[in-house]
This record gives C-alpha cells, sequence and structure tokens, in this order.
C-alpha cells in the first residue's frame, strides 16, 4: 500500500497541486478576472494590524507548546479542528504532542477579516504505538487558521498537520515512502522566500475581489484541466508542495539545487499544457481565508478529489500575484479520505465547487 501512495504521490501531488500558468502577453488581468459572486463589500479595517496577527501565530503556537488554554488568548467559545475533525482544544491532536513552537514561518494577515492564516511547522514528540518508545522530536507541517474576535481572543483555530511516516509498536527501519517528511522538507526552506514580504506597489494592487478569483482560477485550472484553459502563471513562477518543488523554470531549480523534487520539474504552464489532465475530479469546498491585499497575497483551503484512486488532498495553499499574473505558489497537504469536509463549511458549500471569500 505504502508503494502505491509513493506512485500516485509522484503523478497525483505533482499533477494535482501544480502552479498555474502565465497567460499570453496580450490577455490582461482585467479581460481574464472576474469579481466573484457573492464576495461581500469591502470591510473596515479590524484594530488588529499586521503585526498584532501575525502575533498571535507565535501566542498560538507558544500555547500548543505548553499546552496551555487560557482565558487571556482564547474565547470561552473557542472552536478548534485538525484534519477536518474537531476536537477538544488542549487536549487532543498536535496539542497533545507538541514539545517546541520553533519552526518555519509564511504568515498571511488577514487585516480587514481578523483571521490570519499561515504555513509552519512546530516540533511533535510521538510515540510509535500506545505503548512503544518515544521518538526523538520531529518537525510537521501544518496549515493554519485563526480567526481573532473583537475581543482581541482566539475563537476559531483550524489546522492540517502533515505528521512524518511513523511504524507501529517497536518496528523500525527507514519509511517506504520515496518523498521526505513533510515537516522536516519545510523546516529546511529555512526562512520564506523574500518576495513575499514584499509591497506590491499601491497603484498596481489588486483588488481583494481579484485576488481571490485569481486562487479561483488557480483551482478552475486544475480541475479537469483541457490543456487549454486560462494560466494566470509568470515565467519564473515557481511551486512549493510540502516543502519540495512541484513547478519552476530551469532558472528557479537551478537556484535551488539543494531542494528535493516531484521527479522531473516543468513550468506552471508547461505542466498545466501537457501532464495536468483528468487528473483531478473535483476542487471542492474552496475557502479563502485571508487575503493580503498589500503584498498580493491570498491563502486558501480546499480540497482536490482524485475519483478514479478513491482519495482527497486536503490543503493550505498561498498564492503571490503582481502584475496580474501568480509568481508563487506554496501548500502543504495531506491525504485524506475520499470526500472529506473541512469542519467549517455546510454539506452543500463542502460539496460545492465554488469560491468563499470567508469573513
Amino acid at each position: 500500500m505504502k508503494l502505491a501512495i509513493g506512485a500516485v504521490l509522484a503523478a497525483a501531488t505533482a499533477l494535482s497541486m501544480n502552479g498555474l500558468a502565465a497567460p499570453a502577453a496580450a490577455q490582461s488581468a482585467a479581460q481574464s478576472v472576474h469579481a466573484v459572486a457573492g464576495v461581500p463589500l469591502e470591510m473596515e479595517p479590524r484594530t488588529c494590524d499586521r503585526a498584532c496577527l501575525e502575533g498571535y501565530v507565535e501566542r498560538y503556537l507558544q500555547a500548543m507548546s505548553d499546552g496551555v488554554v487560557s482565558d487571556d488568548l482564547f474565547a470561552r467559545n473557542v472552536r478548534f479542528t485538525e484534519n477536518g475533525v474537531q476536537l477538544p482544544l488542549g487536549k487532543e491532536g498536535l496539542w497533545a504532542t507538541t514539545v517546541s513552537p520553533e519552526g518555519y514561518r509564511l504568515i498571511v494577515p488577514d487585516v480587514v477579516t481578523g483571521q490570519v492564516a499561515a504555513l509552519v511547522t512546530v516540533k511533535e514528540q510521538a510515540g510509535t504505538s500506545a505503548t512503544g518508545a518515544m521518538r526523538d522530536p520531529e518537525p510537521v507541517g501544518i496549515s493554519l487558521r485563526l480567526r481573532i474576535d473583537r475581543e482581541g481572543r482566539i475563537s476559531e483555530a483550524e489546522q492540517i498537520v502533515a505528521r512524518p511516516d511513523r511504524p507501529l509498536g517497536a518496528a523500525s527501519g527507514p519509511s517506504s515512502d520515496p518523498f521526505p517528511a513533510t515537516g522536516a522538507a519545510v523546516e529546511a526552506i529555512g526562512s520564506p522566500w523574500p518576495g513575499y514580504l514584499r509591497a506590491v506597489p499601491e497603484a498596481e494592487r489588486h483588488s481583494r475581489a481579484e485576488l481571490v478569483e485569481y486562487a479561483n482560477a488557480y483551482f478552475e485550472a486544475v480541475e479537469r484541466n483541457t490543456t487549454r484553459d486560462f494560466y494566470p502563471f509568470s515565467d519564473d513562477c515557481l511551486r512549493l508542495e510540502n516543502g519540495m518543488i512541484a513547478a519552476a523554470s530551469d532558472a528557479e531549480r537551478a537556484a535551488l539545487p539543494d531542494r528535493p523534487a516531484f521527479g522531473s520539474v516543468q513550468t506552471c504552464r508547461g505542466q498545466f499544457e501537457t501532464s495536468l489532465v483528468g487528473t483531478v475530479t473535483s476542487v471542492r469546498d474552496r475557502r479563502v481565508v485571508a487575503v493580503d491585499q498589500e503584498r498580493g497575497i491570498v491563502f486558501a483551503f480546499a480540497f482536490f478529489d482524485h475519483r478514479p484512486i478513491n482519495w482527497t488532498w486536503q490543503l493550505g495553499e498561498l498564492f503571490k500575484v503582481e502584475g496580474g499574473l501568480i509568481t508563487r505558489i506554496e501548500a502543504i497537504f495531506i491525504r485524506g479520505p475520499y470526500g472529506i469536509c473541512s469542519g467549517w463549511s455546510t454539506y452543500e458549500q463542502c460539496r460545492s465547487e465554488e469560491v468563499q471569500d470567508v469573513r
């Protein structure tokens, strides 16, 4: 079974999570991107600014490492999910096993909605079984979303946790997975690409609705791709999936010689025009949860269904958009049961292929 997983990962991951491609030079963003139906009017920014929201990520991860759910940080009715399952906050999931909050940080604050999303790593210590010896602390990858209420407390916490492959009982030996563990690969990035921190010139910034639609354009291209769809990528687009290169130009690949990759590397556009056909049967529950208009970044959760092989990728993914093109994509995801839902949407939203701008 593990060999089958590895074999499909090489194809399905690269095929189902790859970056989009740049449109023809003559095709402007205004021609290609349309306002998302149902996106609310612009809201007044909350009082918690960028630094404030970024600080909540650190406070949350520290609290998880300490195992302390305080009234100062959390609302009394706080709701928590891990990998789509609602759990008691502070007792289950990664809250029971985190031993250090240190690790990779790529944070996307949304000062309008009071939400903050992030791709991060922390150190987890777990046993090989209920009675087995404890393993050394290991990095795990997390796609994270927090909502901060108007009283300054975390009222929602949602996380997708990508753990390393671990044996049961006293069994030991190398993993049969041909790819590195997600947490270790993401942590090895070191620090985020500096371009994520670069502000887009004010006159060139996209509206919130446009940024939401760029994320959705990617999902539309992934789903039932025809090789002739709209692929809004720059020529130097780079896509990282679980810390590995999934798509890159020759120059970007050469700049990261030590970064592992999913097989042979194509450009973001090249993958869609040549190989990403019929792989993803549905992209559901597309929830945009954080938009950083100043830096041109949008963060979304979604589910990529593979009906022929009966599994679903559950992912958190972000896009950097500049000049009408997606220039960088980064994601942390896990394999889940076919048809799984997020725990935050209605059944109808979970089954829907329409994008939601989550407020």
